[in-house]
């Protein structure tokens, strides 16, 4: 069925990581829908697929994304949580077929759902990429692409090998789904996974029915001019969309798996969600560009470096892009990259792809990418940067190249929702501050890690860690962000990538009151270029919301149920607490 009224597409967003191709393959096809196709899986269910084809007939390669979500809404340019496939009539402009699927359950698709990301899921995905590949619109190549849900889905069917699947494209992807996405530096994200069900999980959004027509429709007016105020009102209310989202009552499938998740799985032997990729992506072979969002914390960050450590992906096909912060919905950036991947790698488009270093990273302060053969960039040198305290005309802690005299900082942990008494803060600090000066331009880009010396007056409590930079004006920008919980300090070495320590959440050892342990973290990358005048700022809090930038700023960090208990937290100098930056050569002028 196609529809009478054009689907209306959109570039909005960044498109390119600081380049542009030089050609296109294809360009100026059109678009129109087959609407409602049905796809048949294992044991008599079929999925529903919106198929959009170009108006120019031939065959061409198909775009499968496919996700966890209802997709009535994924094209009509609506600010859903689960808008995250692009701007179909984008990718069919350029001879591409984008077939957007709703796994068993969801939507128009039939079938008992099981857990997200199960492995029949995945035999369902491997399903669909073999029927696009006999269908009549298509030439038998097929690419993966979408963010988020439609990120981490690619990753485990490309293991399997199908024989049609010739490329992906994933933004902001998880690998190890207990660590990465329901159990976070050891506590349940409940903020985030409250938010995700609500928004995307409520009866309404199984029942509700979008025509074609009205799809396209709304896509003229979202995707037209007024877009620019649109997306200024969704950065202007998304703190309450949010909330309103936490809010939401999902159907019991759900409410079932969330209080699995937050109540009773506390180990990842416990967990009822599949491990995920990461076991499997020796398996990836296919070429890949990934794509980072840097304002992300507890969310999609370290799942791109596991992939790009570990696919079995030749090194000359793969390409790795850490973008800058940007919080928007619908997801319409990165689509003329990926058009530009895709190009190079199906058409052999002679387009500059193939001459794209394969790391191209955002360096915060300099506003600008910067590139190299592998991240972390060769030729760094990990700078230790000790903390200690203030000097005698400081009201903020010391980071200094050198150990400095013994000692301790302190703060307070106040549990997240309590009352506060006015002026609490002028008598027991809830942020501990250490600040660097800087004296000469200093690019940093690579890993960022902690290792503190630390103590609690309780059994347990939070460590959350941001690295800032502040400008000369005092502008704070923040660069990177890491939490641990102390009773879970175990690394899993076995698990850990050179961008990230993994913890082993699911291993508890109560503090004893008072005695110091050695707490070992990994805060998320953050490239910046420092220059003088500027100060480097580490900051310790015990609450994620003390700390965190707001999604309206582009950021999307969630609060976590944490600390458990009111307590004092110490962490200890004289050479025993620092944090370790990866230092870079600058680049030639």
């Amino acid at each position: 069925m196609s529809t009478h009224i054009p689907l209306r597409g959109s570039t909005a967003g960044r498109q390119y990581a600081g380049w542009e191709p030089c050609a296109v393959a294809m360009e100026g096809l059109g678009n129109r829908v087959l609407a409602d196709q049905r796809v048949p899986v294992a044991g008599g269910a079929e999925l529903h697929a919106d198929v959009y084809v170009p108006r120019a007939p031939g065959r061409y390669p198909a775009v499968v994304s496919f996700g966890g979500y209802a997709t009535e809404r994924a094209t009509a340019g609506i600010p859903a949580g689960s808008n995250e496939i692009g701007s179909p009539p984008v990718f069919t402009d350029r001879g591409y077929c984008p077939v957007v699927v709703e796994r068993r359950g969801m939507g128009r698709s039939t079938g008992e759902q099981v857990m997200f990301f199960d492995p029949q899921d995945v035999d369902d995905h491997e399903a669909v990429i073999a029927w696009a590949a006999e269908q009549p619109w298509c030439n038998g190549e097929v690419v993966l692409f979408g963010t988020s849900y439609y990120a981490v889905s690619q990753l485990s069917v490309a293991a399997r090998k199908p024989p049609a699947l010739r490329a992906l494209f994933c933004n902001e992807v998880s690998t190890d789904l207990w660590r990465h996405l329901v159990h976070f530096a050891g506590v349940p994200a409940w903020f985030f996974v409250s938010l995700w069900m609500g928004g995307n999980y409520t009866q309404e959004n199984y029942d509700e029915r979008l025509s074609p027509d009205r799809r396209a429709l709304l896509s003229q007016v979202t995707n037209g001019p007024l877009h620019p105020l649109l997306e200024r009102l969704v950065h202007h209310r998304v703190s309450g969309m949010f909330e309103s989202f936490e809010s939401a009552t999902p159907v019991e499938f759900m409410r079932r798996i969330y209080a699995h998740w937050m109540f009773d799985e506390k180990t990842r032997a416990q967990a009822t969600i599949p491990e995920g990729p990461t076991a499997t992506l020796g398996e990836v072979e296919v070429p890949f560009t990934v794509v980072q969002n840097l304002g992300y914390f507890n969310l999609h960050q370290f799942g791109c470096y596991d992939l790009v450590a570990n696919a079995g992906t030749p090194a000359d096909s793969r390409w790795l892009i850490l973008a800058p912060p940007a919080f928007d919905l619908p997801v319409y950036s990165w689509q003329g990259e990926a058009l530009a991947f895709f190009d190079h790698v199906l058409r052999g488009t002679d387009n500059g792809y193939a001459e794209q270093p394969h790391v191209r990273y955002w360096v915060e302060g300099a506003e600008r990418f910067d590139t190299a053969t592998a991240f972390p960039p060769a030729g760094g040198e990990v700078r230790r940067l000790h903390l200690g305290p203030p000097d005698e005309d400081a009201t903020t802690c010391r980071l200094s190249r050198e150990a400095r005299a013994e000692g301790s900082g302190s703060w307070v942990a106040v549990p997240l929702g309590l009352p506060q008494l006015g002026g609490l803060d002028e008598v027991a600090h809830q942020v501990l501050a250490f600040d660097l000066p800087v004296e000469e331009d200093t690019r940093l880009a690579g890993p960022v890690t902690a290792r503190l010396t630390y103590s609690c007056n309780e059994i347990d409590s939070y460590v959350v860690a941001r690295l800032s930079r502040l400008d000369a004006a005092g502008e704070c920008h923040q660069l990177s962000l890491g939490a641990i919980r102390p009773a879970s300090r175990t690394e899993e070495e076995g698990r850990s990538t050179p961008l990230e320590i993994a913890i082993d959440a699911g291993l508890r050892e109560p503090l004893v009151p008072d005695e110091p342990v050695v707490l070992r973290f990994s805060l998320t990358p953050g490239p910046t270029l420092l220059r003088p005048g500027d100060t480097l700022r580490l900051e310790l809090a015990s609450r994620v919301d003390l700390l965190r930038a707001d999604p309206s700023e582009g950021y999307a960090q969630f609060d976590m149920p944490v600390p458990p208990y009111p307590c004092r937290n110490t962490v200890h100098f004289g050479g025993d607490s620092w944090i370790e930056v990866t230092e870079v050569p600058l680049p030639a002028p």
